[in-house]
């Protein structure tokens, strides 16, 4: 699987508000990759789902 590549990418207005619990080692992480690529937190948290999303394997059997 190719790695993530975080950008500079547009800010969306299409939002929607939604609390979500991670672990603090996670968020230490993602808001290491946000200050490297002066990027807000949210928006690398934007491209980590739309990765995962895009490179999802919908015929596993789990």
């Amino acid at each position: 699987m190719k790695k993530l590549i975080i950008e500079n990418s547009k800010k969306n207005n299409d939002t929607i508000t939604r609390t979500i619990r991670i672990s603090g080692k996670t968020f230490d992480k993602i808001n290491e990759l946000a200050e490297k690529n002066n990027l807000s937190f949210n928006n690398v948290i934007n491209q980590i789902i739309e990765y995962g999303i895009n490179n999802l394997n919908e015929n596993s059997e789990n």
